[in-house]
């Protein structure tokens, strides 16, 4: 027996319209230190309303589309506090896709992993998944992550970790055409891959009705552009309180990432906890790939369009952690099978990305 059509939360239909409330008191009251806290507040649950808007359209409309519709409400949301940065910095910040895109692989596959195999190991001891979808995913995730952020190092078409404008284009129809495929064989192709672990079809919930998932459209379009505009007056508070603390300008990149991954990493350790770690692994993993393969070409062809030159090389410190990150992932994700001490191997290596990147 089905459970009942779910029934949208009554702060999903609030939260949409008390941003722009909060939206137009920013501008009516501009520098207000206790409405930037507010504005804080209300970007947080935009990001969180738009996302479980976007789960609802992907319920109803289900695969593949529905994957893409909640990869590409997060990307949006992602890349809207990209380039509002970006745009009202300046070069000076011409590295924040970088620096996003490399903190959210970092959270991800050693944050975010790590917390869901801990969790999952101290309730259930042992864990099972499908190894053939995690490598899939890590494999696509080593080849984008490697071309976007290492190969800009090594290019000399231009000087400095910087691909010349073919290099970008090539570099972001590339991703943007391996995501796609990911995504194909993830929920088409070869779906069985990524099942595992996953409850019965009977056990889930039915499809929301047309109504709700019409709602839940206007209210994501509502949701998208509250955050774009409220992150455009939040990132100076951002910065100078980054600058202001004396950390590096890394740690931009690293609160954005991590305001866009907080929703998906919390479903994903609720997952861990109640035995279903292929659903975890789907949710995080899916995330990192999003992050590489949507937002990469996405902020490639803005910048391309309005001219403005992008810094996508990490250094050689990050170099080793992601190379650290990719070898450890395949190893501890290779049998199928985990317990907590993959958890702490890849939580150790997420505090240390935390730590160097405060302490360079």
């Amino acid at each position: 027996m089905t459970s009942p059509t779910p029934v949208l939360p009554r702060w999903t239909l609030v939260v949409p319209f008390v941003a722009w409330i909060v939206l137009g008191a920013a501008y009516a009251v501009p520098g207000n230190a206790l409405l930037l806290a507010v504005v804080g507040l209300a970007l947080c649950a935009a990001v969180f309303t738009a996302v479980h808007h976007a789960e609802v359209v992907a319920h109803r409309i289900g695969e593949p589309f529905g994957t893409l519709v909640l990869a590409v409400a997060v990307t949006v949301i992602e890349v809207a506090l990209i380039v509002s940065v970006m745009l009202t910095s300046g070069p000076e910040k011409a590295g924040l896709a970088r620096d996003t895109v490399f903190a959210a692989v970092m959270i991800v596959c050693n944050g975010i992993v790590g917390l869901c195999l801990l969790v999952g190991g101290i309730r259930h001891l042992e864990q099972d998944f499908q190894s053939r979808g995690a490598a899939a995913a890590l494999a696509v995730l080593a080849s984008l992550s490697v071309l976007t952020l290492v190969m800009p190092n090594f290019t000399t078409t231009s000087a400095g970790p910087i691909l010349s404008s073919s290099q970008l284009a090539f570099a972001g129809i590339s991703s943007l055409v391996l995501y796609c495929v990911f995504v194909f064989v993830q929920t088409v192709r070869h779906r069985d891959y990524f099942l595992a672990g996953v409850p019965d079809e009977d056990v889930h919930a039915d499809p929301p009705s047309a109504k709700h998932a019409l709602i839940s459209g206007a209210l994501l379009v509502v949701s998208l552009v509250a955050v774009v505009l409220l992150a455009k007056v939040l990132s100076p508070v951002v910065e100078t309180a980054v600058l202001n603390a004396g950390a590096p300008p890394a740690v931009v990149g690293i609160i954005i990432a991590a305001l866009v991954l907080l929703p998906e990493g919390l479903a994903a350790v609720r997952a861990a906890r109640g035995d279903r770690l292929q659903t975890s692994l789907n949710l995080a993993l899916g995330s990192a790939l999003a992050s590489i393969g949507l937002t990469i070409p996405t902020v490639a062809g803005v910048f391309l369009y309005i001219g403005q030159p992008i810094v996508l090389g990490i250094n050689g410190k990050e170099m080793v952690l992601l190379a650290l990150t990719l070898v450890v992932g395949t190893l501890t994700l290779s049998t199928g099978r985990t317990t907590i001490l993959q958890g702490a191997v890849h939580l150790s290596l997420f505090a240390a990305y935390l730590f160097l990147s405060f302490a360079p």
